[in-house]
């Protein structure tokens, strides 16, 4: 499968890295391909590595998010993965800048129109998504979006990556997977848990 991951930072290099060792073509879309920090990566610019790619996952900053998706062109019959959160800074710290009437992940699909837009990969950190390995139960993602018939596409490339894929509902239930996000986040740096945690999902039974 061609993907297109617009973003070379860690989430996107970690995703990238995991994903063409499970035998798909990745194409990083960036600002500037002849930076020098992107050299030995397959770099683009957004709309070429967007064309020809049936899989785009955004990768960006939040504040880089919305110039990154309306820069990719026609973005309509593609499967769009929004591994972004909509963070900003606060007078408490870091905080999320949308949540309550819509999301970030519903931002995207109105950016990015006529595209499948699916939440998910926002819930743990890089060092998770390039290597899942080492936790007594497979780490969860959780995913939301509104087209039924990409859902399958959205658990392969989830289960690629070594995660127990997990429908969340509609993309409008991507407003309870960003709070997820800001979870993970204080637990690894405020709480003492460290990056080497993940969530996970038991059955009873």
């Amino acid at each position: 499968m061609r993907i297109a991951i617009i973003g070379a930072g860690n989430v996107g290099k970690a995703l990238g890295g995991k994903w063409a060792a499970s035998g798909h073509e990745v194409r990083y879309g960036v600002r500037d391909p002849a930076d020098p920090k992107y050299k030995g990566l397959p770099a683009a610019t957004v709309p070429e590595a967007a064309h020809g790619a049936g899989v785009v996952a955004i990768a960006t900053p939040w504040s880089a998010t919305e110039a990154a998706v309306r820069s990719a062109g026609d973005l309509a019959g593609k499967l769009v993965l929004d591994c972004t959160n909509p963070l900003a800074v606060g007078p408490s710290g870091l905080m999320l800048s949308v949540g309550h009437s819509i999301s970030g992940g519903e931002l995207v699909a109105r950016w990015g129109k006529g595209a499948a837009v699916f939440k998910t990969l926002n819930q743990t950190g890089f060092g998770n998504m390039a290597d899942s390995n080492g936790y007594p139960l497979r780490p969860v993602m959780f995913f939301a979006g509104d087209d039924a018939t990409r859902r399958p596409e959205v658990i392969s490339l989830l289960e690629d990556l070594g995660f127990e894929p997990i429908d969340a509902g509609p993309l409008s239930n991507a407003r309870l997977l960003e709070p997820l996000a800001m979870l993970w986040i204080d637990l690894a740096s405020k709480r003492g848990q460290g990056r080497d945690m993940a969530f996970a999902l038991m059955r009873r039974g």
